[in-house]
């Protein structure tokens, strides 16, 4: 195991991410790291659950190991498989596995999106057994003391086919998310991009007007990260009008009516 040894240490945050705590959110989570508890991390895409892990992983001097959950995800792909290596077949651990073998930090992104049967084998790490059995080995391997489990979805995507078990949220502590309010979405707006305060100001209020209307057929209002992307053009020297199209109207909708409604909101604000 002296490769994967050399291997984890890849997974470390080397420099700490900018984070700017809204509530009690670094409380809780390092209160459920020390108990050892899992995480659920509850909120719409693009307000800041990743960050806030990569943050915890920084302050913890822990490895992250991140895996995008999407619904080709099967338990082997966590757990790992064989494969051929040259002459003969090797065991090679999974990401979950690697995590638990050596103390990792294991961060399942939207979670929902994975397999149902795939998610079940989370189920013995995230009680007080701390369990990962690998049937292909043959093996129980029970998570090392700092081994972490999070987990993170958007509750504003549920349906009946994608949710979380019963089975599966009470194994969690849950900590939820939402966009900043808009002092600190700007100054976040603002150190992320070096734009600016004038053009941050402006920029959080198309978020917030946009949020508003919502209901009129959004799947989902801008997000703060939507807005850094936006800025970030501006600093190169994108038009303002042309930056909001590029980084939020565009990503936010395919419908030509709300694209038209999105476009009289930044003409509105930028002109």
């Amino acid at each position: 195991m002296a490769e994967q040894r050399t291997k984890i240490e890849d997974y470390l945050v080397r420099e700490e991410p900018y984070y700017l705590p809204l509530g009690n959110e670094v409380e809780l989570f390092l209160a459920a790291s020390e108990n050892r508890l899992p995480l659920m991390l509850k909120g719409p895409t693009g307000c800041g659950k990743t960050r806030f892990v990569e943050h915890m992983a920084y302050r913890l001097r822990r490895p992250l190991i991140t895996v995008s959950c999407h619904e080709d995800l099967f338990a082997a792909d966590l757990v790992g498989r064989y494969l051929l290596a040259g002459d003969e077949t090797v065991w090679m651990d999974g990401p979950l596995t690697m995590a638990v073998r050596h103390g990792a930090i294991c961060y399942l992104d939207e979670v929902v999106e994975a397999r149902k049967d795939t998610t079940v084998v989370i189920h013995p790490l995230a009680d007080d057994r701390r369990l990962l059995p690998i049937d292909k080995l043959g093996q129980v391997l029970p998570a090392h003391p700092d081994f972490l489990l999070v987990i993170s979805y958007n509750p504003g995507y549920q349906s009946v086919l994608k949710d979380l078990k019963q089975s599966t949220r009470q194994r969690f502590v849950a900590l939820e998310f939402d966009y900043p309010p808009a002092a600190e979405e700007k100054s976040i707006v603002i150190q992320e991009s070096g734009i600016e305060e004038a053009v941050a100001d402006r920029l959080v209020a198309l978020a917030t007007r946009i949020r508003h209307i919502r209901e009129q057929g959004l799947a989902e209002g801008a997000s703060t990260r939507l807005l850094i992307y936006a800025a970030q053009l501006m600093r190169r020297g994108v038009a303002p009008a042309a930056a909001c199209r590029a980084a939020v109207t565009q990503p936010l909708t395919d419908d030509a009516g709300l694209q038209e409604t999105l476009e009289e909101i930044i003409t509105d604000l930028f002109g």
